[in-house]
């Protein structure tokens, strides 16, 4: 039974501090950002709308990865903003940070399982230093530490014990990209880690670009136009909870073409909206989600009349489950929704990938 205990306080005041641009980060789909760890490049700066841009500042879906042989781990980040929470999502989700530790294969639980949680960086102001995990069994171990959801993030370092090994993890190549909306983006995960791109992410082994931009995953062209430059291993599209109907009749086949023309053989995955959760008791919640769900449908139908290969289409109904328990306000996910979407998804991402 592995034991994480809190780090002793006279370890505290002896620690190895390295900014974790030097170790390996995951989720930037480019190179060239404003801040170092914002979601889109500098190049989208007055071109995509202000909410876009201003959203694609929070750090959701980038993580850091390294390997270290320390007792311990130790965490230091400044945010982009003071505000730590909102009313329906906690700071820990809004602004903490999530530390996840590769587990040898003896202590898998399911088999396979090959990420742990093992702590999380409660924020209580805009600028932090926490102790994420101690007791580390003895040996080199690889971590994942993933960044704020819905927060910037100005700095971080990771911090361990001097004389222990601290060192970037292998690059593990292309990623798959989600486009969507704020459930994309984490709303309301309880930590990081927790967002469905995460989980997914997780299971299958391989890095995710999280481009959950809340109230604006609205398949916009300039937006489109920035996406279709990733070299991703798959497109995930989500954004029909931010579109009206006639949006979604609009946009829909504009963006895959875009994509496809980019990028011919790159499997794209078209979501439909969630069931909102009230929905089975209250018909105006039903008529919004399953009118979007027709129109994107009748979209989809098209392109593959029209012979745009590689599509695959993943209905929303099932997605959080039938008992309407899996959200914070009927749209927002909590963990359990999270969780069923991850479930849903990823044989689906499975498939596509051949993974």
């Amino acid at each position: 039974m592995l034991l994480f205990a809190s780090v002793p306080a006279a370890a505290q005041s002896d620690t190895l501090w390295v900014d974790a641009r030097e170790l390996t980060v995951e989720g930037q789909g480019w190179a060239t950002t404003e801040g170092p760890y914002d979601r889109l490049p500098l190049a989208a700066k007055g071109v995509v709308a202000d909410g876009v841009w201003g959203l694609g500042k929070h750090s959701a879906g980038v993580s850091v990865r390294f390997r270290t042989d320390a007792e311990w781990i130790a965490c230091r980040w400044k945010l982009g903003s003071e505000n730590l929470a909102m009313d329906h999502m906690p700071a820990t989700g809004v602004s903490g940070v999530d530390l996840y530790m590769r587990m040898p294969e003896e202590l898998q639980k399911p088999p396979g399982q090959r990420w742990h949680w093992i702590g999380v960086g409660r924020p209580t102001g805009q600028e932090m230093e926490s102790q994420i995990a101690g007791g580390i069994p003895a040996g080199e171990h690889e971590f994942t530490l993933y960044l704020p959801l819905y927060n910037s993030t100005s700095s971080l370092e990771i911090g361990v014990p001097s004389g222990a090994t601290l060192v970037a993890a292998a690059d593990r190549g292309q990623a798959f990209v989600v486009w969507g909306t704020s459930i994309t983006q984490g709303g309301c995960a309880s930590r990081p880690g927790m967002a469905y791109p995460a989980i997914i992410g997780r299971w299958l082994d391989m890095p995710h670009i999280n481009l959950g931009f809340s109230g604006n995953g609205q398949m916009q062209p300039e937006v489109t136009r920035f996406i279709a430059e990733l070299d991703a291993a798959v497109f995930v599209i989500d954004c029909l909870p931010n579109l009206s109907t006639d949006l979604v009749t609009e946009r829909t086949a504009p963006m895959v073409r875009a994509l496809r023309q980019a990028h011919p053989g790159t499997p794209i995955v078209l979501v439909e909206n969630i069931e909102y959760q009230a929905s089975a008791a209250l018909p105006g919640p039903r008529h919004g989600y399953q009118s979007k769900n027709a129109a994107f449908r009748a979209a989809y139908e098209q392109l593959v009349a029209d012979g745009v290969a590689g599509l695959t289409y993943v209905e929303g109904e099932p997605l959080l489950g039938d008992d309407g328990e899996a959200t914070v306000d009927g749209t927002h996910a909590t963990d359990v929704g999270f969780l069923r979407m991850a479930e849903a998804l990823t044989p689906i991402l499975r498939g596509v990938l051949k993974h």
